[in-house]
């Protein structure tokens, strides 16, 4: 439980402090310099761990996707949603990600839509309706409507990089190719960021280094670790459940730190939308869906 703790409160703070990061930076420089600070963490981690060597060949095409479509495009754009929507909305509308997940494996893999999988859909859908109801929701705000629009983007994107790994056959580990995928992607991250933005240019502080330094290594290279320790551990069903509690926590600290308000249709989200998950993807036989989505 030790390491199914860590990674909750890692990833729970992250939100937060990403919200405070992306005052002071771009999305795309903060994940530029955040990719690149977890990059070495991870190689030391890997090496430290006795698990650093080159990916196999036949693992290049699984890298590749993880790396462009979760990596960097999750990645980026539920920062960019983040930068405009509250941390509370955003980090619950990332976690509609196993919602997707389910009728696609079914599309695309041949995977069978129990009638589990199916409330589960349907119950995370009725929390994104409480998300949007259209009598509360602020349809004339650009930056509201392209803000949300960013970050269930980016968990389409994320659900996308979820069948290829559960498709693919793996040589080696998810987690010992992360320190190459996160290379990749802060060699893709950077000289973009320095091609439609320049050199970053903000207020450099202890502060602003502290925020950077948590979320590159605690907030990415430990909590892919205590995840990888977790699921080895752990019943999938435990460490599936147990990260749920992740936008829960994001949510609080969020209030407690940021000062930003809960509303009535946001705890409704919460509620639907991850008891939608913990429905859909804990109801086969050996949680196959839950190792997939979870495990690291």
């Amino acid at each position: 439980m030790f390491y199914l703790l860590t990674v909750v409160l890692a990833w729970g703070l992250t939100w937060p402090v990403n919200k405070v990061l992306l005052e002071s930076l771009s999305p795309l420089w903060m994940m530029a310099l955040r990719s690149a600070i977890a990059t070495v963490a991870l190689f030391a981690l890997a090496a430290a761990l006795g698990r650093l060597a080159r990916p196999p060949r036949a693992d290049l095409p699984v890298l590749l996707s993880i790396t462009l479509l979760h990596m960097i495009g999750f990645g980026v754009l539920a920062a960019w949603g983040l930068h405009l929507v509250p941390t509370g909305r955003s980090v619950v509308l990332a976690y509609t990600t196993p919602l997707w997940v389910a009728p696609g494996a079914a599309l695309f893999l041949g995977e069978r839509l129990t009638a589990r999988r199916i409330v589960g859909v349907i119950v995370g859908l009725l929390g994104l309706l409480a998300l949007f109801n259209p009598l509360t929701f602020d349809w004339t705000s650009r930056d509201a409507v392209r803000g949300n629009g960013a970050i269930l983007l980016a968990a389409l994107l994320w659900a996308a990089s979820i069948l290829h790994i559960r498709a693919h056959r793996w040589r080696s580990t998810p987690f010992d190719l992360v320190p190459w995928e996160m290379l990749l992607a802060t060699a893709i991250l950077t000289p973009l960021a320095f091609m439609t933005e320049g050199a970053p240019a903000p207020d450099w502080n202890g502060r602003l280094l502290a925020l950077l330094l948590y979320a590159g290594i605690p907030g990415t290279a430990v909590a892919y670790w205590a995840t990888a320790a977790a699921s080895r551990a752990l019943p999938a069903v435990t460490t599936s459940l147990g990260l749920l509690a992740t936008p829960v926590l994001s949510t609080v600290i969020a209030t407690l730190w940021l000062g930003e308000a809960v509303t009535l249709s946001l705890v409704a989200a919460i509620v639907l939308i991850l008891g939608g998950v913990a429905i859909g993807t804990t109801g086969d036989r050996g949680d196959a869906p839950a190792r997939a989505i979870f495990r690291l």
